[in-house]
């Protein structure tokens, strides 16, 4: 094996378990399968889980799976994901108030953006309808991006394959009347065609 190949993965791996250290993985693996306890979801579609690798596909749209054993308020959540074609659709949404009993959780929340094929606000890394991503460094659909996201009182930042890429004092702005101090966290399901996979799910508490 190549001894640049080697650094580069001594690296990578020294890279992820420091980013993680102090962190709990919130979808649980447990005597070797990971597992969806915990986790919820609300609306059209579904989330599938392969137990065996931890992977999450969510299938159909609108809805969200978010995760009910806890509301956080500052934390660090870390997390991979890959789409399957550029034009699909998800996010991460943060502090999601209350239990989802309708779609009216989308006005008083923030979603991290995931859509390559969006522009500005609407756009991957953009906290979506109001502030947009400094720069694009997605990498291309089919491969796995790597999302470190930072809300620290009502600082949101966002890394994207290791680039900062949004820090934003957050406000009330676009689709978002208001936001809370804690809240769920949420993986959210939006198109019907085309399918996001997610994996690797840490929070840390600050």
């Amino acid at each position: 094996m190549p001894r640049l190949f080697i650094l580069l993965l001594a690296t990578c791996i020294g890279y992820a378990q420091q980013s993680t250290k102090g962190a709990t993985r919130i979808l649980e693996k447990k005597i070797g399968k990971y597992s969806k306890h915990g986790w919820n979801h609300y609306g059209p579609g579904h989330f599938t889980l392969d137990r065996k690798t931890g992977v999450l596909e969510c299938h159909g749209g609108m809805g969200l799976f978010w995760y009910s054993k806890k509301k956080y308020k500052n934390f660090i959540l870390e997390l991979d994901y890959k789409t399957s074609e550029p034009k699909a659709n998800s996010g991460i949404f943060l502090r999601v108030p209350d239990i989802p009993v309708s779609d009216d959780y989308i006005y008083h929340s923030f979603e991290i953006q995931i859509n390559d094929a969006g522009k500005g606000k609407h756009k991957t890394a953009a906290v979506y309808d109001a502030q947009a991503a400094s720069k694009d460094v997605s990498k291309p659909s089919g491969e796995w991006n790597h999302y470190k996201i930072t809300f620290q009182d009502d600082r949101i930042q966002v890394e994207l394959n290791g680039e900062q890429v949004n820090d934003w004092l957050a406000s009330p702005s676009g689709k978002v009347a208001d936001f809370a101090e804690e809240g769920y966290i949420g993986l959210q399901n939006h198109d019907w065609d085309t399918n996001t996979y997610f994996r690797n799910i840490f929070i840390k508490e600050l």
